[in-house]
């Protein structure tokens, strides 16, 4: 079926091939893709959108002497299959099985590891000055999306690299894409760029005539530079790469092998930073992926006819929220929703159709996204701000510094808390309790189901006396009950005298069933509390309601090292027998999510065996 693929199992195995040959490898490779993706599920726009820029990329490079680095690694698809992984797809991102990211462990072939984007121009100047220092000499070669050069990371090393000099050949794949639509002046700069490939050619014609005129075209050359530079702003409204340094190659069509191919060569033998400006269709090759490249980012399993994904029986976390938000803002016109680039993965969606005026999504790039929502706040305005819990974290410092020191009543919005699954750990959002929790100024809630997210964002709406964040998981809402006793306060769910449980979020659901099916059974009494409010949790209460010799579970979806049970132990952890049962001290591989707690021994059946032992000691 695959007459050139298969004969492909590492790089140099694509180098003795025809353009007629690679064009051919394109096709079939795509095609693998498709039928791999749609079997497993992973990203797909993405990598169908790099076929032929990966093929020109290996056919000219030589990886791993070479190094290849793919900002994020979302689009490494194709980069794994021509560099001898075509097999590692059947168990793409399970358990066990090969990542959907970058991985260094994986092969030699994998340079750099992220899952957060911006990251590669740094990267790729660290290795360069490596290479120089030690006088090796092979090319580096990072590849970025242009949602990536939303990220203020990307234009620091950029800034760096133009004063420095280093030899980079830096890949900007340009599909006016990252996940949601691009936005911001370096998109629209981009998209003017890729309309005007004239002035390369006019800028090569009027240097050859001019040189051409006997004695005096150097000296005519020099004169009208000042003519050149004002065609050049002219035709080219963006000529930020050349007045930083980089010599530019492009726009360059990112789907014609033998065009890219011949880029790439002259960009090998320029002098000084380089940047290939290509430009890709996300989603190439396939229809209802080129139509709708957002809903194709990430898919579960599909039929290749359409995206045939089952349909949730129940909203998400981020559906209710993102239903409860417009409802809290047609009635107060005070509230700002924002995003980095996710208004579909965070439920944003429906506020931006609905309340355009009011929705602000900055791109890829948190930290503008954390103090603009500081800048709103000292304005008077109530800014609810949603990013994924692993995309927080770059923003820790604008949250410190910016929202929290100022006693700004800014609302975080965490989606993804907790194991996300099968993009693994990178994105697993186990970290936000440990580093939030250590500021001073902010509250901290968890919702048990979607009854509390809505309760949750009633309180948040109108309160002013700090910033808010509120955690909630990945996928379909609980629906555990419509308490309506007060929302800052924890809920007692079982009363019970031989233990206590502190179950936190989502792991409220799991303690229940622990509670009900295996203590129930066993004759054990267990106090079962939905903490609800992590920070400040009103431990004199809870000292009023716990029996004096009182043992203390605590459970959580984060790390144990500066969770929610560390601040019991550092609370009352003199006074009580305590056990902290959430995430060990290791980063959490990718898999199924019920896969990953069972591993880890947070599901239903290993927190029973390791509660009844502590019970038993």
């Amino acid at each position: 079926m695959y007459k050139i693929l298969n004969e492909v199992n590492c790089p140099k195995d694509i180098k003795n091939k025809s353009y007629k040959e690679l064009n051919r490898l394109g096709i079939e490779l795509r095609d693998f893709l498709l039928h791999n993706v749609s079997n497993t599920g992973g990203h797909l726009s993405s990598n169908l959108g790099v076929v032929e820029l990966t093929i020109a990329l290996h056919y000219v490079f030589n990886s791993p002497i070479d190094k290849i680095i793919w900002d994020v690694g979302h689009q490494c698809y194709p980069h794994k299959v021509l560099t001898g992984r075509k097999n590692g797809f059947d168990d793409l991102r399970k358990l066990d099985g090969m990542s959907g990211f970058i991985k260094r462990k994986e092969s030699k072939h994998d340079i750099f590891q992220a899952g957060h984007s911006s990251t590669s121009i740094s990267s790729a100047i660290g290795m360069a000055k490596a290479r120089d220092f030690d006088n090796d000499d092979y090319d580096i070669i990072p590849v970025i999306g242009d949602g990536s050069m939303t990220g203020g990371m990307a234009f620091e090393a950029i800034n760096y690299l133009g004063q420095s000099q280093e030899k980079v050949i830096i890949v900007l794949n340009d599909n006016g894409m990252s996940i949601s639509k691009n936005v911001g002046a370096i998109s629209k700069s981009l998209s003017s760029l890729r309309t005007c490939a004239v002035y390369e050619n006019v800028k090569k014609d009027t240097k050859k005539i001019i040189n051409k005129i006997p004695k005096f075209g150097n000296k005519i050359e020099f004169r009208v530079s000042k003519l050149k530079n004002s065609l050049k702003y002219f035709l080219l409204p963006n000529m930020i790469f050349e007045e930083m340094g980089f010599t530019y190659f492009g726009p360059v069509d990112g789907h014609n092998i033998e065009n890219l191919v011949n880029v790439f060569e002259k960009a090998k033998n320029t002098d000084g930073p380089v940047i290939v400006h290509a430009i890709t269709k996300k989603g190439k090759g396939y229809a209802p992926a080129e139509r709708n490249p957002s809903k194709f980012h990430g898919v579960g399993k599909f039929n290749l006819n359409g995206n045939e994904e089952k349909k949730l029986k129940k909203p998400t976390y981020s559906n209710v929220f993102g239903d409860k938000i417009v409802e809290l803002a047609k009635d107060n016109d005070k509230i700002f929703a924002i995003t980095a680039a996710m208004s579909d993965g965070t439920g944003l969606n429906k506020f931006r159709n609905e309340i355009p005026k009011r929705f602000i999504d900055v791109g890829i790039a948190e930290q503008n996204a954390v103090t603009m929502a500081a800048g709103l706040a000292i304005s008077n305005k109530k800014p609810f701000i949603a990013i994924y819990s692993t995309f927080l974290q770059r923003a820790y410092d604008q949250i410190l510094h910016d929202v929290c020191i100022q006693k700004l009543p800014v609302v975080f919005c965490i989606d993804r808390a907790g194991i996300v699954g099968e993009d693994g750990e990178t994105h697993h959002g186990l970290f936000d309790i440990s580093y939030l929790s250590s500021i001073p100024n902010m509250m901290i809630m968890a919702p048990k189901d979607g009854f509390e997210l809505k309760r949750m964002l009633n309180f948040a709406s109108t309160y002013n006396d700090g910033p808010i964040a509120i955690r909630y998981p990945r996928g379909q809402v609980a629906e555990i009950n419509e308490s309506l006793n007060l929302i800052t306060n924890y809920e007692i769910l079982r009363e019970g005298k031989d233990i206590v449980i502190l179950a936190v979020g989502k792991m409220v659901e799991t303690s229940i069933k622990i509670v009900d099916k295996v203590f129930k059974e066993k004759g054990y009494s267990i106090k079962l509390i939905n903490v609800r409010v992590i920070k400040p949790f009103n431990f004199d209460k809870l000292i009023t309601d716990l029996s004096e010799n009182a043992s203390i579970i605590t459970i959580e979806d984060n790390m144990i090292n500066g969770g929610f049970g560390s601040l019991v132990n550092q609370k009352i952890g003199n006074n009580f027998k305590i056990l902290n049962l959430g995430f060990e001290d290791n980063f959490v591989e990718h898999g199924d999510t019920l896969e990953l707690f069972r591993i880890n021994n947070l599901d239903v059946d290993s927190l029973s065996s390791r509660i009844i032992e502590f019970i038993q000691k």
